[in-house]
């Protein structure tokens, strides 16, 4: 199995991510897409004639796009149904997460992935819209906590969801989309930090320490020293 990939591309960390909390053995395979732009090569067009990355090759098999790859890696390497459940709500919920992680990508990813090549913005489209994007997943995730549940689907574990939102939402900095206002976003991605198997990339660091606990009788001691 051999994965077309580029270092720095969110969509391709996606790939990975999954790669390794799966424990799939595989073969990178870098493609230089800046400055090099080998993804523009005969070669690589061949595999994929949108000229983007990821491409996972797998025998005779050849699947292009992060969402395509996710879906098959799950059915294929999770006989639990962990990743994609198979219950009709929670897949739907499941594969819901997928197109706001398309739309964080269209919006986040190609303002960080612009302004990582030195170029600007042509306006504020992309920043406001990824804007209006986070507040609509903190406001799910703040609602998904009061109700006891950690994760955007509503089941006791993480999905594809987590797989597929968390990048662009960890590299959002990048583009200029500051966290700061987003107190459930940030708490969920240190809850997603801590899967077994969690890897990182260049701009995604490990998870916080968890917040020492103050004893009550001590917080009231204190207090009215």
């Amino acid at each position: 199995m051999r994965l077309f990939d580029y270092e720095y591309s969110a969509e391709c960390y996606k790939v990975r991510l999954l790669l390794s909390i799966l424990e799939i053995d595989h073969e990178i395979v870098p493609v230089d897409v800046h400055p090099g732009r080998e993804n523009e090569s005969a070669e690589f067009l061949a595999l994929n004639v949108l000229g983007e990355v990821p491409v996972l090759v797998s025998d005779e098999l050849i699947l292009r796009g992060a969402n395509a790859i996710l879906v098959w890696l799950s059915r294929r390497f999770d006989p639990e149904a962990k990743w994609l459940p198979n219950e009709p709500m929670p897949a739907a919920v499941c594969q819901g997460w997928l197109t706001i992680a398309d739309r964080l990508a269209a919006g986040v990813g190609t303002a960080r992935m612009t302004l990582s090549r030195g170029e600007t913005l042509p306006d504020k489209r992309a920043t406001s819209e990824a804007h209006r994007l986070l507040r609509a997943v903190d406001e799910h995730l703040w609602f998904a906590e009061r109700r006891g549940d950690d994760w955007l689907v509503p089941l006791p574990h993480p999905t594809l969801a987590e797989i597929a939102c968390f990048p662009d939402i960890a590299l959002c900095e990048e583009a200029g989309v500051s966290r700061i206002d987003y107190p459930a976003i940030r708490r969920w991605m240190d809850r997603v930090r801590r899967i077994e198997r969690f890897t990182l990339m260049s701009g995604i660091f490990p998870a916080s320490p968890p917040a020492p606990r103050t004893p009550v009788n001590q917080t009231q001691t204190e207090s009215l020293s």
